[in-house]
């Protein structure tokens, strides 16, 4: 994986740099030393590290606002951080960089359930985000895997789902408005307080962007009152792509779970070693979920158990109680830790057509031995967003490169049957240069067009998402 050099004029500029940041921040609130500032020298995809020149926490859209006119000002490239969750590098920062991470921007600032909509500061966590409404019957419906931890910030970067998002869509549904601030300090507003605001839909061109256009400093987002009930059901089979049919068969249905999630064997011993939640050893399990009054729910299970029945599964648990269906979430959401404890793992974030799920699973599993990595599966089956896990040993030599270009051709599946690169982890550095398999330099070029408009000296995180070589004329005009 490579990244540009630093800029030798902005990393010998340090302390200058550093001495204007901290005119406009409290003290603590500028990381400069160099054993604190490796603190953010990557995220979730800790195979690559960089420490920063210097990273800052502001707390108000003001302050964020004079840390990217001094940034501006200087030629210093941004790298916006919401909690560091990201999977794909879209918050590693080079040497000649500075963090911008929004976690001390946490605040809840306004709520209006007659409209129901509520407004935060985008450090806050995704889970707080249901628990500030929840006492008053309403949630926060995108739900990603690390919501406990990750930002509002970063779920709009990527447009990140969960396993809620079959029904109730990713981020990009449930956003309503943004304050942006953009790379020379313009404060601006984009969106409102109620969907389809007037204008051009700059909020879908924001929502998604990786933090490639400006940074996003307060969101308005639409919460939606609890449903009556949920019930979940587990379904085991004997194969993946029956278990894949099987989901196919749900969606032509016309049915509408809430979610659809998919694990198979390694996944659920793991799991099962890690949480203890009861599941079936089969070859692979769907969870199931619907939700609504008692008769929708026993109308709609009723529907989805026949046609699980159709594909011989070795075990099918409807939920009969809170506590049970607490213990078959229990598994799914414990399973990137739970892999986590068994072995090194690049977890990927392809999506497919849902008709195709059959053939590339069992086109993965080829891979698996044409490369000799094992790989788990667990992913939103519902939506065809695939999470596959490789397994591999970070400390063999030559592991981690066998594992990107098992990974990249795992990728290069997903376009071939009419999907795309990522789902919800966004394209960061991972997908970067697989990003000319999906579009064509044409594509390419207006994509980065829409940048020059945002950002004309391409400061804000600039070697992500789009290949170094078709980049490289504006980033070095950038230095320049």
């Amino acid at each position: 994986m490579e990244m540009p050099a630093p800029n030798a004029s902005v990393t010998a500029n340090k302390a200058h740099i550093v001495t204007r940041l901290r005119r406009v921040l409290p003290a603590d609130a500028v990381i400069d030393a160099p054993e604190e500032t490796r603190a953010y020298e990557c995220d979730g995809l800790t195979a690559y590290a960089c420490p920063p020149l210097a990273a800052v926490l502001p707390a108000t859209t003001q302050e964020v606002s004079d840390v990217l006119r001094i940034c501006h000002e200087e030629g210093v490239p941004v790298v916006p951080r919401g909690s560091g969750t990201s999977l794909a590098g879209g918050a590693l920062p080079t040497a000649d960089s500075v963090i911008l991470g929004v976690a001390r921007m946490n605040d809840v600032l306004e709520t209006d359930y007659d409209n129901r909509m509520i407004r935060v500061q985008t450090g806050r966590t995704n889970l707080s985000v249901t628990g500030a409404v929840e006492e008053d019957g309403f949630f926060y419906a995108p739900d990603p895997s690390s919501q406990l931890a990750c930002a509002i910030a970063g779920n709009i970067a990527m447009n990140s789902g969960g396993a809620h998002c079959l029904k109730y869509g990713v981020t990009t549904n449930n956003l309503l408005g943004v304050t942006l601030v953009l790379m020379d300090g313009t404060i601006t507003q984009i969106g409102g307080a109620h969907l389809d605001a007037p204008g051009y839909d700059l909020l879908g061109l924001i929502c998604g962007s990786e933090g490639q256009l400006g940074v996003v400093t307060e969101a308005t987002l639409r919460i939606l009152p609890k449903p009556e009930g949920a019930r979940p059901v587990l379904m085991g089979f004997d194969s993946n792509e029956v278990a894949g049919a099987c989901v196919s068969d749900i969606i032509k249905a016309g049915v509408l779970p809430v979610a659809i999630e998919f694990m198979d064997r390694p996944c659920i011993e793991a799991t099962e070693r890690f949480a203890g939640a009861g599941y079936p050893m089969c070859e692979a399990l769907l969870i199931v979920e619907v939700e609504g009054s008692d008769a929708e729910i026993d109308e709609q299970l009723n529907v989805i158990m026949q046609i699980a029945g159709r594909h011989n599964p070795v075990a099918l648990r409807q939920a009969q109680s809170e506590d049970e269906a607490k213990r078959i979430w229990l598994g799914r959401k414990s399973a990137f830790g739970a892999m986590g404890q068994i072995n090194d793992y690049m977890c990927l974030d392809g999506t497919i057509p849902v008709s195709e799920l059959p053939f590339v699973l069992r086109r993965i599993g080829e891979l698996s031995k044409e490369f000799g990595l094992d790989v788990a599966n667990v992913f939103h089956a519902g939506d065809g967003n695939m999470h596959p896990l490789i397994l591999f040993d970070a400390n063999k030599p030559g592991d981690l490169e066998l594992c990107e270009a098992f990974g990249a051709e795992i990728l290069k599946l997903c376009v071939e049957v009419g999907g795309c690169l990522t789902g919800e982890h966004g394209v960061g550095i991972e997908k970067r240069d697989l990003m000319d398999t999906q579009f064509a330099p044409a594509d390419l070029e207006a994509q980065m067009a829409v940048k020059d408009v945002f950002d004309p000296q391409w400061l804000l995180n600039p070697a992500k998402v789009f290949p170094l070589k078709a980049s490289a004329s504006r980033r070095a005009a950038q230095v320049a």
